[in-house]
């Protein structure tokens, strides 16, 4: 008698332990979405093309404008800034005399540079 009802004591454990929850058992949660107003100062990005004077990876890029005379001087802070056609990062030295592409936005005296796009 004790081994019967030791048996179905083991059962009874058992099929508690391996119960599956029902499809009842899941709460379901309901989300809401509320409008949001986003103010701020469109910053306008303008692009410069010219021929590259110097670059290393990491380094100051110097461009010398098609627009002008002047080389400007483009300090590049970390990497991923100098793109190819294909958008992926350049890591080797730019030739002198390549062509490029500087995306830019004139923040008061200074030209913030997004990027950089060799054209060659």
């Amino acid at each position: 008698m004790k081994k019967i009802i030791l048996t179905l004591g083991c059962v009874l454990i058992a099929l508690l332990a391996f119960a599956q929850p029902s499809a009842t058992d899941k709460k379901q949660e309901t989300t809401t979405t509320e409008p949001v107003q986003v103010t701020g100062t469109i910053i306008r990005t303008t692009t410069e093309e010219g021929a590259a004077a110097s670059y290393q990876p990491g380094k100051t890029l110097v461009v010398r404008e098609d627009s002008s005379n002047y080389a400007g001087r483009y300090v590049l802070n970390g990497r991923g800034h100098v793109l190819n056609k294909a958008g992926e990062i350049v890591q080797t030295a730019i030739k002198p005399g390549t062509r490029v592409r500087v995306y830019y936005a004139d923040m008061g005296d200074l030209r913030m540079i997004d990027h950089v796009v060799v054209i060659d």
